[in-house]
């Protein structure tokens, strides 16, 4: 890695000092439950509280903003009681301990979708900075990052798209790591010993293993987790066999399915499903659960009880398929796939009009998940010049980005398609940081390598710039509506560009 290690340290942490002052400022405005908290929020507080998610009281929104905690039924049984909840665990214990520390306010049911979209900042520039070997290139991914509006609405939203994106960038990263070790690895065996088939075992791999938790955790917290676990696995157990080819062993694709994959399968596939499994623990130790049957259970001893558990468990899970597969109910801010990375229809997650406080008889406060604009269709270029660049000189890195955007894009055209599913803008948010190291890297070329001209490098540095300057200037302008700062209905409405985001 060149340049300084301490600057490589330090200036994703200045980016994510700078992105963390953004989310947090006004982190408890507004004083509102917004757009699907109504669900999160409360199913977080259950799990902290219960162990599991419970169903709640009529009016239990406006119980939690006057202060009270009162909000969920009781029952005899107490799985009569039990809510029937789409969505894996993890991601409501991650609200819940922001709600734990803070309490059941708004900003305690924010604080951790904060906190974890200030981490993501520090882990794009650090894996941006792996890949291109530049800490300026690895600030700037942190730095466009903070300043897009949809990961900036949603690391200040308790939904649970934000803890989705994190664990799949943090397990993106564990394997990018361990691309470089892995190899670092074969080269220091290819320098002290005579090359003899079929080289080397790569050893226990712990950045594989942490990888394969953090892709367990990304699975915990939403199923749309799998798609990438299945795309990373691929990936990296390619990157094995290109690793071995790389140094001149013969049949490398054997070798590597003989010494590399079985424990690399473990790793990222067995090991996500272990996790994913384990963030149920809440509902295998209470009586609380979703068709738990745990009185039933419990009375014809204990092997009947672990049997049935798991047994009720997996139907649990079946019931949650078949309502994934059913969700078609027309929403006003729905999209198709096609439509986000052109941002035409983001979503309004909060509209009040306030009676004055904005220098006009007509006020608008909203908060709108949507992109930054220069940032998306930057992207966009980036992600087609990817392509070419990719096919014409199969660059790993524009692979891996090019693997993981489709892994996060792809998979709801089958949705859209098969099962007309409604859909959202803000489920691309795992696919943004791979759009932005799509655009580093094109800044990357832009910028042109370390020998190149004066002239190269100072233009390309100055058209790169540019656009930074821009993406700022941009977020700046929309800032308000992302925000639910008090504005004119003529501000709000100036913002609206195009009318389809009305």
């Amino acid at each position: 890695m060149p340049g300084s290690p301490l600057w490589g340290w330090l200036g994703p942490l200045i980016v994510a000092v700078f992105g963390g002052i953004l989310r947090f400022d006004r982190l408890g405005t507004p004083h509102a439950v917004v757009f699907d908290e109504t669900y999160y929020a409360k199913d977080a507080f259950s799990t902290i509280t219960y162990g599991v998610e419970r169903q709640f009281v009529d009016g239990a929104d406006a119980l939690m903003l006057r202060g009270s905690t009162q909000i969920f039924k009781t029952c005899a049984p107490a799985e009569q009681c039990g809510a029937f909840v789409a969505h894996p665990p993890l991601g409501k214990w991650m609200i819940g301990l922001g709600e734990w520390l803070f309490g059941l306010t708004p900003f305690g049911w924010r604080f951790m979708a904060a906190l974890v979209g200030t981490l993501s900042l520090f882990v794009l520039a650090r894996v941006a900075r792996r890949l291109t070997r530049s800490t300026m290139l690895g600030c700037l991914a942190g730095f466009l990052l903070a300043l897009d509006g949809l990961h900036f609405v949603l690391s200040r939203t308790a939904l649970l798209d934000v803890f989705l994106m994190f664990w799949v960038l943090a397990g993106f990263a564990c394997l990018v790591v361990d691309r470089d070790r892995s190899r670092e690895r074969l080269v220091d065996w290819y320098q002290s010993s005579a090359v003899t088939a079929p080289g080397p075992r790569l050893g226990l791999r712990p950045w594989r293993l942490a990888a394969g938790l953090c892709l367990g955790a990304a699975l915990a917290t939403k199923w749309t987790g799998a798609f990438f676990i299945l795309a990373f696995v691929v990936m990296t157990l390619l990157w094995d066999a290109g690793a071995r080819r790389a140094i001149g062993l013969p049949q490398p694709y054997r070798t590597a399915w003989r010494l590399d994959w079985p424990l690399g399968v473990a790793w990222t596939a067995v090991v996500p499903v272990v996790t994913w499994i384990a963030s149920s623990a809440g509902w295998f130790a209470t009586d609380k659960g979703w068709g738990r049957n745990w009185e039933q259970a419990t009375s014809q001893g204990w092997v009947f009880f672990v049997f049935d558990s798991f047994r009720s468990w997996l139907g649990y899970q079946d019931q949650v398929l078949g309502f994934h597969e059913g969700l078609t109910t027309h929403h006003d801010y729905q999209s198709s796939p096609w439509q986000w990375p052109l941002l035409l229809r983001p979503v309004s997650f909060y509209y009040q009009k306030p009676t004055g406080g904005c220098g006009s008889d007509n006020c608008s406060s909203a908060v709108l998940a949507t992109g930054t604009p220069v940032i998306w269709f930057g992207a966009v270029a980036a992600l087609i010049a990817l392509v070419v660049w990719y096919f014409s000189t199969r660059d790993w890195r524009a692979g891996a980005v090019l693997g993981a955007y489709l892994a996060g894009w792809a998979p709801w055209f089958y949705f859209a398609v098969a099962d007309h599913r409604t859909m959202f803008l803000f489920y691309a948010l795992p696919m943004l940081p791979f759009m932005i190291l799509a655009i580093v890297l094109v800044a990357g070329l832009i910028i042109g390598p370390v020998g190149a001209s004066a002239r190269r490098r100072v233009g390309g540095t100055s058209v790169v710039g540019a656009f930074a300057l821009l993406a700022l200037m941009n977020f700046w302008w929309l800032s308000p509506v992302l925000t639910a700062t008090t504005i004119s209905y003529q501000d709000w409405l100036w913002r609206m560009i195009p009318r389809s985001w009305v």
